[in-house]
């Protein structure tokens, strides 16, 4: 028997791993060892686990679909540090004392080897350009792992450039993406804010589940709290029917709430008591519904100073800066001009015959402001694409800028 008589009492083992194989393996012997055993096909997932119920160990594979293994490691080891931790890395990575626990799991895991004999193996990404995809946790197309160097340089999920600024955001992202707190992203218009909050979707356990967005300035005041909260039949004039408003139907998933600083006053007391308590109450009804939602929100307006000028409540900005990340501005993250322009060019090529540009006109780019960031560029380069024609290339000529926000007044 391997183990002691002091470990014969049931405990939690999270095993994480993309292959389905490996973690029946592990499963099925763990189990006779008596092990109550929870799967993860990702980082993001067993974050969930963790984060739901306390585990003594974790079995953790040598790649994952969401997140950079080094990296997820040692937060685990900063977050759970009495928790053993198990790494398999072409044979056995351990560090430690030998406990009679963590000799379970090692024993596991060489019986999972030697049972994997037989089997193909799973496949795996090589180091660069990753396009990844969980097996229970389904991403969207876009979502993909890129590195180009050490992994301090991974971004994630359509997020493109590997300027120090971003990586800093990328980090930030995969820190919290697992947790359930309330994130609020706070950057410029056009910087893409919603590519963020996505990104944090993705990499939660909730991925798998809805992501609704809700523009707050989008909406006339007068519609906004029905179409936040939902509405009974009979609410209101033109309520024939009860409808579920968009926190109702994030259950489960995430609610981004973009523009969140266009919320109306009297709104934003109805959000923050839902914030606290998890319940909702429709227009025009008197039942009280609990939801499970994540809650990310984003904004370009200095909420903190808005709340000083008594146009934002401090206590729902308090609530919803739970862990505040900011989107930099292009103008700040211009080493990432040229990996922006080739990846929009690229898109554009997937609807229309494929553009290159040349160095003259991407000088130019380097030379603009950039007010709208990199909305605007996206929609200078589809420009400058129409304009040039048949031509395969775009050329400076087809560069139309606004002259009076380029750096040097030109």
């Amino acid at each position: 028997m391997v183990g002691g008589r002091e470990f014969a009492a049931m405990r939690t083992v999270v095993l994480v791993s993309a292959d389905a194989g490996l973690r029946g393996r592990l499963r099925a012997t763990l189990t006779g060892l008596r092990w109550q055993v929870r799967e993860a096909s990702g980082g993001a997932e067993a974050m969930g686990h963790l984060e739901m119920a306390r585990a003594e160990a974790m079995l953790l594979d040598s790649w994952l679909p969401d997140l950079e293994v080094g990296e997820f490691a040692g937060q685990l080891r900063l977050l759970y540090p009495a928790m053993d931790l198990v790494q398999v890395d072409g044979g056995v990575e351990s560090g430690g004392a030998r406990s009679p626990r963590r000799n379970e799991l090692l024993h596991a895991l060489r019986e999972s080897q030697d049972g994997s004999e037989m089997e193909a193996p799973v496949s795996r990404p090589e180091h660069t350009a990753v396009q990844t995809q969980s097996v229970q946790m389904p991403l969207l197309e876009d979502m993909r792992v890129r590195q180009t160097g050490p992994p301090d340089e991974v971004l994630i999920a359509g997020m493109v450039g590997r300027s120090e600024p971003m990586r800093e955001l990328a980090r930030l992202i995969r820190l919290v993406a697992p947790r359930t707190a309330t994130v609020l992203i706070e950057g410029e218009t056009g910087t893409g804010k919603e590519v963020v909050a996505k990104a944090l979707h993705r990499l939660s356990a909730r991925a798998s589940r809805a992501f609704t967005v809700l523009n707050c300035a989008a909406i006339p005041e007068t519609l906004l709290e029905a179409e936040l909260f939902g509405h009974a039949r009979g609410a209101f004039t033109g309520a024939v029917q009860s409808r579920t408003g968009r926190i109702e139907a994030a259950d489960g998933g995430t609610l981004f709430l973009d523009e969140i600083g266009e919320m109306p006053l009297a709104l934003q007391a109805k959000m923050l008591r839902f914030l606290e308590t998890g319940e909702l109450q429709r227009v025009g009804d008197n039942e009280l519904t609990r939801v499970d939602v994540r809650v990310i929100a984003a904004t370009h307006q200095p909420l903190e100073k808005r709340a000083e000028e008594r146009l934002f409540r401090l206590d729902l900005y308090h609530r919803l800066a739970v862990f505040p990340v900011e989107v930099p501005a292009l103008r700040e993250r211009m080493d990432d001009l040229p990996l922006l322009i080739d990846h929009f060019l690229e898109q554009m090529g997937q609807t229309m015959p494929q553009k290159k540009i040349s160095a003259a006109a991407v000088a130019k780019l380097q030379e603009h402001g950039w007010p709208g960031n990199v909305r605007e560029l996206m929609h200078v380069l589809e420009r400058g694409a129409i304009l040039a024609g048949d031509r395969p290339q775009i050329e400076v000529d087809e560069i139309r800028l606004r002259r009076a926000t380029s750096r040097n007044g030109n």
